[in-house]
């Protein structure tokens, strides 16, 4: 690795790490405008006050020797008087739990999955998952309140349905009805007003996401790892990370769905006509106070249905996702929830389409005939390896060259001493007429800087890569640790990942091999140190990473380094380099623009360097 591959390596590192605190404080700014745009928008819309006095709760009923209350809440209808009751749904993916007080889904097992700890796996779990409707009767009645009377049967095609059943007397009803297909996560769910003319409600989804993952510090971390997403039916939409502190956000627009995405599962709901007003509540759960908390994140969304006319009743049809953040199962729904696996975004949005169209197809052709998935990043690897060789080869070879001009330009710097900027201009001059490209050597990083940037966001948000075992490590979709301290090391984390250490070791090992073969700059000792520095950086960084990903670049190291002792060993024949280099300075050299420019740039330095400083005389 030459002066100029270090030179370009060093900057593209300080583009990245710029971006990422460039990308996070323009992020909260953002945040907090949205946050002010959405109480601007609440005080100038204030939402019509529901007097719950008026509702009938169960649990504050009177007791039964009150005879006046007694015959009073019998003379009240059917829904306001219940039993509360739990009914399942089940197909060979989901296992849905439904109250019949409110008739909403309470939790939800996702069948064919477990959680780290084999466990099974509930993506919402309890009384803080609900969906409620405030109905245009009585004063704004929400369906919460109501007892409905479940009405299970299964239909020819193998679906399941319940239907519930809400009778509020007068000719008013109101039917909520879940449909379960026999092997899919898209659950359908249609409300229906009787007697109540309308041509929209409000309604409320709330969910509490649970723990699945091996470590909760990690899913409730925000950022990337849980966040809220929404699409408008023009194609348009947006997503929010989760953070520790409560957020809200407004929108206007009719949106086509709107989802809660944890690490890798996500619910979202789905309407044929679109919402309109939403409100969106979110905040993730950083409370452990309680040894046995599971929750992860707090998701409420607030939106306004359209209602369909039919005869004496007004009908709303949704759609209801629960299932794995698993890419091909999300695009086959066609409405863009693929979004939710985050392949890229920000000022690195460009590697989706790299992840999308080319790494993705790759991956699911080698998994339709290998099972192990650490043997297709592997392959992956050396596919992309093999795709880059020919500049790959190019780079080396321009290291060969700078080798090979290392005695005359040590001749050179002997010749002119400390004056830099001279010896800057004979060094262009030499390489000019050897005919050699000082930033040769870093074309290959330019075109392999996208592919890493590609497997840095796919890797952890894989679902494929969950629980997969390989050598030690139990799951790629998480880090190894192979030894827990008890305790936090700052800049490190409590635990030691094998692969981010083989990841480091193999990083310094090609950078002491490349010094090796690369010609060093005695006047810059910084770029000496970098190659070795940088690594153990990211050691701090990766050491929480999916070992998919650690894995991933300790291979890819290891194939640089077989690659590069390769094309020294059978490829590159420095004598013959030598030979070209000094028969090309006996050709006529054309100078380009560029070099034009640049020689021109640097004796206008070294004018002013000579010119001494102008003293103003008063």
């Amino acid at each position: 690795m030459d002066r100029n591959q270090l030179t370009g390596f060093a900057l593209l590192a300080a583009l990245l790490i710029g971006y990422f605190f460039y990308n996070s404080h323009e992020q909260k700014v953002m945040m907090e405008q949205k946050r002010a745009d959405s109480t601007a928008h609440a005080l100038a819309n204030p939402r019509p006050k529901i007097d719950s006095s008026l509702a009938v709760k169960a649990e504050t009923a009177p007791a039964a020797n009150d005879s006046a209350t007694e015959a009073l809440r019998k003379s009240q209808p059917p829904a306001y008087n219940g039993t509360k009751e739990i009914v399942t749904l089940t197909n060979k993916k989901l296992s849905i739990q439904f109250s019949s007080k409110g008739a909403y889904p309470i939790s939800a097992n996702i069948l064919q999955y477990k959680t780290y700890d084999q466990k099974p796996l509930y993506l919402f779990n309890g009384d803080g998952n609900y969906l409620s409707a405030i109905l245009p009767f009585d004063n704004g009645r929400s369906t919460a309140e109501l007892y409905f009377a479940p009405v299970m049967k299964d239909e020819p095609n193998g679906d399941k349905t319940i239907d519930f059943v809400a009778d509020l007397g007068n000719g008013k009803r109101v039917n909520i009805m879940y449909t379960l297909p026999a092997d899919d996560y898209m659950m359908r769910c249609t409300i229906s007003l009787t007697g109540m003319p309308a041509t929209a409600i409000p309604i409320t989804l709330q969910t509490m996401g649970l723990k699945t993952e091996k470590d909760i510090t990690v899913e409730r971390g925000g950022g990337s790892v849980t966040q809220v997403y929404y699409k408008n039916k023009n194609g348009d939409g947006d997503y929010f990370s989760l953070r520790p502190e409560e957020k809200t956000q407004h929108d206007d627009g009719t949106c086509n769905w709107v989802g809660f995405r944890k690490q890798y599962f996500s619910t979202a709901l789905i309407s044929d006509d679109g919402f309109s007003r939403m409100d969106l509540k979110f905040a993730a759960k950083t409370d452990t106070a309680k040894a046995d908390s599971n929750v992860i994140a707090q998701y409420q969304a607030k939106m306004e249905l359209p209602l369909r006319a039919g005869g004496t009743a007004q009908t709303a049809s949704l759609k209801w996702y629960i299932g794995p953040n698993d890419f091909n199962t999300l695009k086959s729904y066609k409405i863009g929830m693929e979004d939710m696996v985050p392949l890229g975004y920000g000022i690195m949005a460009f590697v989706k389409y790299i992840n999308r169209y080319a790494l993705i197809p790759i991956f699911y052709f080698l998994a339709g005939f290998i099972s192990n998935y650490a043997i297709i990043i592997m392959l992956m690897t050396i596919f992309i390896r093999l795709i880059l060789s020919f500049f790959t080869y190019k780079s080396y070879l321009s290291s060969a060259k700078m080798r090979v001009l290392k005695p005359e330009l040590d001749a050179l710097r002997a010749k002119i001493g400390d004056d830099q900027q001279k010896f800057s201009m004979e060094q262009m001059k030499l390489y000019k007429s050897a005919g050699v490209n000082p930033l040769g050597g870093c074309l290959p990083m330019v075109f392999q800087l996208p592919i890493l940037l590609s497997m840095y966001y796919m890797f952890p948000s894989f679902i494929e890569f969950r629980q997969q075992h390989f050598l030690w490590c139990n799951d790629l979709s998480t880090y190894d640790s192979v030894c827990n301290f008890g305790f936090s090391v700052p800049f490190y984390g409590d635990h030691i990942s094998l692969f981010t250490l083989l990841m480091t070791a193999s990083s310094l090992f090609l950078a002491i091999y490349n010094r090796n073969m690369t010609p060093q700059d005695p006047n810059n000792p910084m770029m000496k140190y970098m190659p070795f520095i940088f690594p153990i950086i990211l050691m701090g960084v990766f050491n929480k990473m999916a070992a998919a990903l650690t894995f991933y670049y300790t291979f890819s190291n290891i194939l640089s380094i077989a690659q590069q002792f390769i094309i020294q060993k059978y490829f590159i024949d420095e004598k013959a380099i030598h030979a070209q280099l000094q028969e090309n300075k006996n050709k006529p050299v054309t100078p380009s623009k560029w070099s034009q420019r640049l020689e021109e740039m640097q004796k206008l330095q070294a004018e002013r360097a000579k010119t001494p400083p102008r003293i103003n005389k008063k």
